[in-house]
């Protein structure tokens, strides 16, 4: 059975793998402002909520991509959890790197794919989409059929979308944003109003003036 998106929120706030700090926003790379930093890597030392979120990500694969023969992780952050549902669904496994190596066979697919292979991809937070697509883009380039993306968390930013729609696949979340700052609010992680301000900076987040 699929989890439910507030029920997984509330894990991953518990364990702080989903961090919200609107009053004193992160910097992302590119320089913007954000109430949210997120970090699922601490899934896996948390034995309990990683239980969950394999389970869960298994019943995405099962449950959308019933006919999927093989799993493929976005490196770095998606490998474990690849491989864990991997060996939950009874399914082969491999990663994409995010570079080539520059020794021996100069790999950037790591694992055994035959042309043809039905492939989902696995990854662990979707935003602007751009990593999550280049992993599509090698896999096709290698001849694979990717059925679409599972992750367990998704902002559902415009410009992801926008990107796995333009890309011609799909992605499955087991929890977003909505269903986040739902969680964040009953559980009092974030004071009443900051539900609608936080939405407002996925809706638009160059626009800084939710901060005010």
């Amino acid at each position: 059975m699929i989890p439910d998106k507030k029920a997984i929120a509330k894990e991953l706030l518990s364990i702080k793998a989903v961090f919200l700090r609107p009053e004193q926003p992160f910097t992302w790379a590119s320089g913007i402002k954000s109430p949210i930093y997120c970090d699922n890597r601490l899934t896996l030392s948390s034995p309990s909520v990683r239980k969950k979120i394999e389970e869960g990500l298994a019943a995405l694969v099962k449950g959308h991509f019933p006919e999927a023969e093989m799993l493929m992780g976005t490196s770095t952050a998606g490998i474990a959890h690849a491989a864990i549902t991997a060996e939950i669904l009874g399914l082969p496994m491999g990663y994409v790197r995010s570079s080539a190596k520059d020794h021996g066979r100069g790999n950037k697919i790591e694992g055994r794919m035959d042309p043809g292979t039905k492939v989902v991809v696995i990854e662990d937070l979707i935003s602007t989409g751009g990593s999550c697509i280049e992993v599509v883009d090698v896999l096709r380039e290698a001849g694979a059929e990717v059925l679409g993306i599972v992750s367990i968390f998704t902002y559902g930013m415009k410009k992801g979308l926008d990107r796995i729609a333009a890309a011609g696949t799909v992605n499955f979340s087991l929890s977003d944003l909505d269903a986040l700052v739902e969680a964040a609010e009953e559980e009092n992680y974030i004071a009443p109003g900051w539900k609608e301000r936080i939405l407002a900076f996925r809706d638009n987040p160059s626009d800084e003036s939710w901060i005010k």
